[in-house]
C-alpha cells in the first residue's frame, strides 16, 4: 500500500461516453477485489451521481464538500467512507471560484501529495478542459478516456496535445472504448465498433486499451428506475458482459498500482521537499551573516528581539542585520529635521517619520569630500519609485564627532559602512527596509529576498544616474 495515492482520473471533453459510469464503478470493484486497500473518489462535474450512490445518510446543507478540499480543507474534514465501503467527497455546485486558486497546473498533484490520501484516488471530470480538468490530467498516475465514436475520438487530440505542451510523458494517457453495440457490424477488416475506434486511434498515435466495456440496457437501467436510486453493476448486472469487463479493466489496474514504485503524487513531493532544501540553504547562510545587534542602539538582539521592525543591507553586502523600530525612526527625526528628543515638536514629528518609514524603503549615501560631510538621503517605494530625496549636513562627521542630534545616524554609519582603518568603504551605502516585527526573519525567505536584490539594482542604477 502507498504512502501516496495512485491517482486514476477519467476525461473526455465529450459528454455521454460513460465517464462517472467507469469511474463510480471503478471505485466498487476495486474495493471489492481488494478490500483493505482504500479508494477515494470524487468529482468536478455537477450532476451529485457520487453522492446518489455512496452517502449512507441524507447530506446536511451545510456538509463539507469538493470545493472545501479544493480550497485547503484537510482530507480528514471532507472524504466519509460511504456504500459499499467506497470513501468519497461530496460534489458541489460551486466550483467557479475555483479557477483562480488553480491557475498553476501542479496545485492539485501538491493537494494530493500533502492531503494524506493514500491508496487509489478517482477523479471524475467535467466534459472539458479547464483549469480542474488540466490539474486532474497531470496529477494521475493513470489517464482513462473513454471513447465512444469518431467525435469522442477526435476530440482527444487536446487532452495529447496539452501534455505535449507541457513537455509531460503521455505514457500514462490511454483511450477505453466504451458504450460499445456488439450488435453494430462493418464489410471489410474492421468488423465492429470496437476494432474500428481501436484501429483509428492506434493510427493517431493514441494508447488503446485491449478491453472495452459494451454498451447494455441492462446497466444502463440501474441509472434510471422507478426507485430513482442508482445501482452498481456489481452486485446488480453480473452474468452480463459488462460484468466480467469491469473485472478485467479492474484486475489490470491492480497490475499497475502493484507495479507503480513511486506514484506521481510521490515524485512531485519528493520534488518539493528538494526544492525546499535548495531555497533553505541560503537561507540559513544569510540568517548567520547577520549582525548580532541593532547598530544603531548597541543592543543585542538576541537579548531584545522585540521591534525588529527594519532590515538594513549595505550595497556590497558586507553588513546586514535587523534594527529595531524606535531606533530607525528617532534615528530619521533627528537627521531629517535637526530635532532633539527633549524638543517639545519631537513627538509629532516623529509620529509623520515612523508612518512614511514603514511604507518606504530608505536609502543612505554618505558623501565626504575634503570640504564638508553631507548624507544624500533617499527614500523609495516597494516598487522602486524614488519619493524623496534631502540632503543632511553631517558637521563633525569625519573626526569622530557627536553633536546630539545626529549621533544615532553617525553610529549606524559607521557600524555598518566602516572600512580600512575606519574611513568609509568607497561608493558604499546603506538600504533600510520595513519588516514585519512578528516575523521578521522572513525578509531573508527566497522570495522576499528576490525582491530585496531587485531594489537594490534599481538604487544603484539611480545614484549612477544623478
Amino acid at each position: 500500500m502507498h504512502a501516496y495515492p495512485y491517482t486514476i482520473t477519467i476525461s473526455s471533453e465529450k459528454g455521454g461516453v460513460g465517464k462517472t459510469t467507469l469511474a463510480t464503478n471503478l471505485a466498487i470493484y476495486l474495493k471489492a477485489l481488494r478490500e483493505d486497500l482504500p479508494v477515494t473518489l470524487f468529482s468536478f462535474d455537477n450532476h451529485f451521481t457520487i453522492d446518489k450512490m455512496f452517502e449512507l445518510q441524507k447530506r446536511e446543507e451545510e456538509a463539507p464538500d469538493v470545493h472545501a478540499f479544493l480550497m485547503g480543507a484537510k482530507a480528514g474534514e471532507v472524504v466519509q467512507t460511504g456504500q459499499y465501503g467506497v470513501d468519497f467527497i461530496r460534489s458541489s455546485s460551486e466550483l467557479g471560484d475555483i479557477h483562480e486558486r488553480f491557475k498553476g497546473p501542479m496545485a492539485l498533484t501538491r493537494m494530493l501529495a500533502e492531503s494524506g490520501i493514500f491508496g487509489i484516488v478517482i477523479i471524475d471530470t467535467r466534459p472539458d478542459l479547464n483549469i480542474l480538468t488540466q490539474n486532474a490530467l497531470y496529477a494521475a498516475d493513470r489517464v482513462l478516456i473513454p471513447v465512444k465514436d469518431l467525435p469522442s475520438l477526435d476530440n482527444c487530440k487536446n487532452i495529447f496535445a496539452l501534455f505535449d505542451q507541457r513537455g509531460i510523458d503521455k505514457k500514462s494517457l490511454a483511450l477505453i472504448p466504451c458504450l460499445i453495440d456488439s450488435r453494430i457490424k462493418f464489410e471489410g477488416i474492421f468488423k465492429d465498433q470496437k476494432t474500428l475506434l481501436r484501429a483509428i486511434a492506434i493510427n493517431r498515435g493514441y494508447r488503446c486499451l485491449d478491453y472495452y466495456i459494451s454498451k447494455s440496457p441492462k446497466v444502463e437501467s440501474l441509472n434510471t428506475n422507478p426507485e430513482g436510486k442508482i445501482y452498481p453493476i456489481l452486485t446488480h448486472a453480473r452474468g452480463t458482459e459488462v460484468h466480467s469487463q469491469f473485472m478485467e479493466i479492474t484486475r489490470d489496474i491492480l497490475r499497475s498500482v502493484d507495479a507503480a514504485k513511486e506514484t506521481r503524487a510521490c515524485l512531485y513531493h519528493t520534488w518539493l521537499l528538494e526544492k525546499e532544501a535548495h531555497k533553505k540553504e541560503p537561507y540559513l547562510a544569510r540568517l548567520e551573516g547577520l549582525a548580532e545587534r541593532c547598530l544603531i542602539c548597541g543592543a543585542l538582539l538576541a537579548e531584545h528581539p522585540d521591534d525588529r521592525s527594519f532590515y538594513f543591507e549595505t550595497s556590497d553586502r558586507a553588513a546586514r542585520g535587523f534594527l529595531h523600530g524606535n531606533c530607525v525612526n528617532n534615528m530619521l527625526c533627528s537627521a531629517l529635521y535637526g530635532l532633539k528628543e527633549h524638543d517639545s515638536t519631537f513627538d509629532a514629528f516623529r509620529t509623520l517619520v515612523a508612518d512614511k518609514a514603514t511604507r518606504a524603503v530608505s536609502l543612505l549615501l554618505p558623501r565626504i569630500d575634503s570640504e564638508a560631510c553631507r548624507l544624500d538621503y533617499r527614500q523609495f517605494s516597494m516598487a522602486g519609485e524614488q519619493l524623496l530625496q534631502k540632503n543632511v549636513d553631517m558637521p563633525g562627521f569625519d573626526a569622530g564627532e557627536f553633536n546630539g542630534v545626529h549621533d544615532r545616524l553617525y553610529l549606524l554609519l559607521n557600524e555598518a559602512l566602516a572600512g580600512f582603518e575606519g574611513a568609509l568603504r568607497k561608493e558604499s551605502w546603506l538600504s533600510v527596509f520595513p519588516i514585519d516585527p512578528g516575523n521578521p526573519e522572513a525578509v531573508l525567505h527566497e522570495e522576499s529576498y528576490k525582491t530585496i536584490h531587485r531594489l537594490q539594482k534599481q538604487f544603484a542604477e539611480a545614484i549612477l544616474s544623478n
